[in-house]
């Protein structure tokens, strides 16, 4: 039976990205919440990543995903969400995008999986509180939960160990 080589993917290469931003806060799920009942992640917040579309190119093994981020912020002790927490994650996002001395840059991904080069990384989506149809903001229906959603596209590539 032959040997199938671990391949880089968008989502790694995009929470390895993000790592590099804000920190090792980025997963594609939110983590559970702690004995106690509040997330680990209350004095910094969390993002999430999912890839939504993109294409690769024609000619060159390079990706163009588009990527969704969201920036999480609770606070546990209040009824009110800490809007300012989860908006400094996404503008610190941002920021990187803009860090054009930084890019492109040579990732690590996790242990066997080979390292990837983001090439370009940019906003298609400015970062916004997400609005629940007919509801209002979605803070409505997570209390002291604040969100906010933004898009990237990344143009990547694969390169070797």
């Amino acid at each position: 039976m032959p040997t199938i080589a671990k391949r880089a993917t968008t989502e790694l290469v995009a929470i390895a990205w993000l790592r590099d931003l804000v920190g090792d806060i980025v997963a594609t799920t939110v983590p559970r919440p702690g004995e106690d009942g509040i997330p680990t992640w209350a004095d910094t917040g969390f993002v999430t990543v999912h890839t939504s579309g993109g294409s690769t190119n024609l000619y060159v093994p390079m990706r163009m995903p588009v990527v969704l981020i969201d920036c999480w912020a609770v606070s546990p002790n209040s009824v009110k969400p800490p809007w300012n927490r989860a908006t400094v994650l996404a503008e610190s996002i941002v920021a990187g995008c803009l860090d054009h001395e930084s890019n492109p840059r040579l990732l690590t991904l996790s242990a066997g999986y080979p390292n990837a080069r983001v090439l370009s990384a940019y906003t298609v989506q400015e970062p916004r509180r997400p609005v629940v149809p007919g509801g209002g903001e979605a803070s409505a229906d997570l209390g002291s939960w604040a969100r906010i959603v933004m898009a990237l596209q990344l143009h990547w590539v694969e390169v070797g160990s």
